[in-house]
């Protein structure tokens, strides 16, 4: 397990691991389990924080899952627009925020 990441490329790089980067935050964690392919896990860490960063993360998760009504609802629970690009697009958004 590799400590914490600092830019996207970085966190991006720990994907070839089993187990998360050490020091990164939960929602870091949930997009990192997401891009491994563990949706539950990802989703379990989002909906337990009330964060706006958490919203945004439960409704990229929705939106990928395929429920638009739901991402909907997130995404306006953290104030962000509905995502129009890809879920790579997406996904490198959300991280590259939180890693900042």
């Amino acid at each position: 397990m590799e400590t914490a990441a600092v830019n996207l490329n970085d966190f991006k790089s720990t994907l070839k691991d089993k187990e998360p980067p050490t020091g990164v935050s939960p929602l870091l964690k949930a997009l990192w389990w997401e891009a491994k392919g563990d949706w539950e896990k990802a989703h379990t860490i989002a909906q337990d924080i009330g964060s706006s960063e958490a919203a945004w993360v439960h409704a990229y998760l929705h939106r990928k899952e395929g429920d638009e009504w739901n991402a909907g609802y997130w995404y306006s629970r953290a104030g962000k627009a509905k995502f129009k690009g890809s879920f790579e697009e997406e996904w490198e958004g959300i991280v590259s925020e939180l890693l900042s």
